[in-house]
């Protein structure tokens, strides 16, 4: 693999969200660093691909973040609004895991937070993904940090 190369080492699984899209869940390395990607992708339409909906981790996030989710209730009736956590995915940038609600509607977020001089807020990388498919969830994650051992 060349050293700035792009390459997806693993695929963990699919998330179907709807009929023209799904959530990928994998591992994929570039230039020489591994890391754990939840990407949106489109599967029907005009455009069929990856989308700028998405987010990477680093494996030691993927480690703090899977005993998180597994401790979740398989129920999404039981989920409330609250951050699960905060990880620093380098200086200035992190990641934070929440369940929230938008619109009506309860998500699971994970979102990049950025603190630095430039700028104090989020950032527009993230994914928001169904709660009502919380226990698909916790699996391909689980997936994800076995993979990443």
């Amino acid at each position: 693999m060349a050293e700035s190369s792009f390459a997806v080492l693993n695929s963990i699984g699919t998330l179907p969200v709807d009929e023209s899209s799904e959530i990928r869940f994998s591992i994929d390395a570039y230039r020489g660093y591994r890391y754990a990607s939840i990407r949106k992708y489109l599967t029907a339409g005009e455009y069929i691909g990856a989308t700028r909906a998405g987010i990477t981790m680093t494996p030691e996030i993927v480690k703090a973040v899977a005993p998180l989710l597994a401790a979740l209730p398989d129920d999404p009736a039981q989920l409330a609004d609250a951050e699960l956590g905060k990880f620093a995915k380098r200086p200035g940038l992190s990641i934070i895991v929440r369940i929230s609600s938008f619109k009506g509607t309860k998500g699971l977020d994970f979102r990049q937070w950025q603190e630095d001089e430039a700028y104090k807020g989020w950032t527009k990388k993230g994914i928001r993904l169904p709660v009502e498919k919380i226990k698909e969830i916790k699996e391909l994650f689980a997936k994800m940090a076995a993979a990443l051992q």
